[in-house]
């Protein structure tokens, strides 16, 4: 399933929120493929979309949920990428 959480985070002079996908990558992928969300969006377990998106999204079938409820569903499927993993892949 493809899930976003509320847009929150300001970054770029815009506010963003996450897309997941709570099943695998290329669902995700396929999905932010079709709604026209470029690949530089992606962060290695979500897309960053910008608040101006989330009424599109939701129209193609991406579910609104918590930030916390996003988070969870995306620990449960073994596609969260933690930020200890993230420092570790920098290094």
């Amino acid at each position: 399933m493809i899930l976003i959480d509320p847009p929150l985070w300001p970054n770029h002079g815009r506010i963003w929120g996450h897309l997941v996908s709570d099943e695998s990558l290329a669902e995700l992928h396929t999905f932010a493929d079709r709604a026209g969300i470029p690949p530089r969006a992606f962060d290695r377990d979500h897309y960053d979309y910008p608040e101006e998106r989330r009424e599109a999204l939701v129209a193609l079938g991406a579910v609104e949920v918590s930030t916390r409820e996003l988070i969870r569903r995306l620990r449960a499927s073994g596609l969260r990428v933690t930020a200890a993993q993230r420092r570790a892949d920098s290094q």
